[in-house]
């Protein structure tokens, strides 16, 4: 009986092991916040690098006005040893950000997560979501939609032996205007960054008020292919209203 049971407890054993083998890298999302004037949104991505096991953090400013990156960001901490901790890259990370926009401010006009959809999620749509930007009740702003399609890109160079890649093309839905699409980005070719994609999904929508709603973020979960399975990685499109 004991052999038997050492069998057993040996086959789990091995049969977590495959399967944390495949689990890939899934980045975990903190949402930083605004500026006190909502002309800068922060996020950070963090976890463990799969097949190095090296912990990594990354920390994205956007400026929400014509959404692109300020200067001298992203900030990207990798620590190339698999007995260092996350923490450790967290921190590093933060400091460094300390230089761009302080922890505090962020801290302090984090926004409103109107709608959240991790990439564990089966039963939503992936690529849509439409939320009521605050949560005021009877709702005193117009809805916000985003819709996400994927754009093939097979032709990437540095991805031909990976399968499909795509990039993304992203549109917000004007319910004032009758429901008339506005493109808030489209690629034209996938960045080095961005690895080789093969999917996208909309995570989150971040709001930001001031008197009135002012700004938003869509914060978008890449897949890419990765050492040990599919890699999750974050990025974000901004913008003001």
């Amino acid at each position: 009986m004991r052999l038997l049971f050492l069998f057993v407890v040996a086959m789990l054993a091995q049969f977590a092991t495959s399967i944390a083998a495949h689990a890939g890298d899934v980045a975990e999302l903190e949402i930083l916040g605004f500026t006190k004037d909502g002309g800068v949104f922060a996020f950070e991505e963090y976890g463990v690098q799969d097949g190095s096991g090296f912990p990594y953090a990354n920390r994205y400013y956007i400026d929400t006005n014509d959404d692109s990156f300020l200067k001298g960001t992203p900030v990207r901490v990798r620590i190339d040893d698999e007995n260092a901790t996350l923490e450790a890259a967290r921190l590093e990370a933060r400091q460094k950000g300390e230089a761009i926009v302080k922890q505090a401010e962020l801290t302090a006009n984090r926004g409103i997560t109107a709608g959240f959809n991790p990439v564990t999620e089966l039963s939503a749509d992936p690529h849509r979501m439409a939320v009521n930007p605050r949560p005021i009740f009877s709702p005193v702003d117009q809805p916000l939609e985003f819709r996400l399609d994927e754009v093939g890109m097979n032709n990437t160079e540095g991805c031909e032996s990976q399968g499909e890649i795509n990039g993304f093309r992203l549109l917000r839905i004007e319910a004032q205007d009758g429901g008339t699409t506005k493109l808030l980005h489209e690629d034209k070719s996938i960045p080095k960054s961005r690895g080789c994609p093969n999917g996208y999904r909309i995570g989150a929508v971040q709001t930001f008020s001031m008197d009135s709603l002012s700004g938003y973020a869509v914060l978008i979960s890449v897949r890419q292919y990765g050492f040990e399975g599919p890699n999750f990685r974050w990025i974000a499109v901004t913008g003001r209203l």
